[in-house]
């Protein structure tokens, strides 16, 4: 999602120095994973400690998510990555999958996701975050191919922000992702709640 017009980053609603950081206002049951090498992998298992609490029975199933995590966890920080969100949130029985990496992308770098699969949907548009700028967004959804490694064949909507950091040429990159497609379009209203919330410290 490469564009000139969030490169630079005015971060009109922010007039400091450059700032040293930034803060998003998630909520209660999203958990957070930050993607240090040397702290990613006691996040997950406090995570997957957590969701399989009291299921013995279950031990495979958290394996692989253990193991998809750690892979989302290693090719985030490869690409910049900061940290990663996980929603821990139910309605009655039903889990609402839905998560949020943050990304730095330097000077030059380039913006956005490389999406595979069968195209439906793609929507790119200007917002303003009241407290970050302007941003451009880019929502996509995607019905994986057939043979798909992560076994999948649900249609995953992601919503990417990029935002430009106020006084420096880098961009700050929310992508959010769900395979809820029933509740797309509940899932982007809360993925804007939060991205809304950005602001810089």
């Amino acid at each position: 999602m490469a564009d000139a017009r969030v490169a630079k980053g005015t971060g009109a609603a922010y007039s400091g120095p450059p700032p040293g950081d930034y803060g998003l206002v998630v909520p209660d049951d999203w958990f957070r994973i930050p993607l240090e090498p040397e702290q990613w992998k006691r996040s997950i298992r406090a995570l997957t400690d957590r969701v399989f609490d009291g299921r013995d029975d279950a031990a495979a199933l958290k394996r692989e998510v253990v193991r998809d995590l750690r892979d989302r966890a290693e090719d985030g920080y490869r690409n910049g990555g900061v940290e990663i969100y996980v929603s821990m949130t139910s309605v009655g029985p039903v889990p609402l999958s839905a998560s949020l990496l943050v990304t730095v992308v330097p000077p030059g770098g380039e913006l956005g996701l490389v999406v595979t699969g069968r195209h439906r949907a793609q929507v790119v548009y200007d917002v303003v975050l009241p407290f970050a700028g302007a941003a451009l967004s880019r929502r996509t959804r995607v019905v994986p191919e057939d043979g798909d490694p992560s076994g999948t064949q649900l249609p995953v909507t992601t919503v990417e922000y990029a935002v430009g950091i106020p006084r420096t040429d880098a961009s700050l990159l929310l992508t959010f992702s769900t395979p809820l497609d029933p509740f797309a379009e509940e899932m982007v209203g809360l993925f804007e709640a939060i991205a809304r919330s950005l602001h810089w410290r």
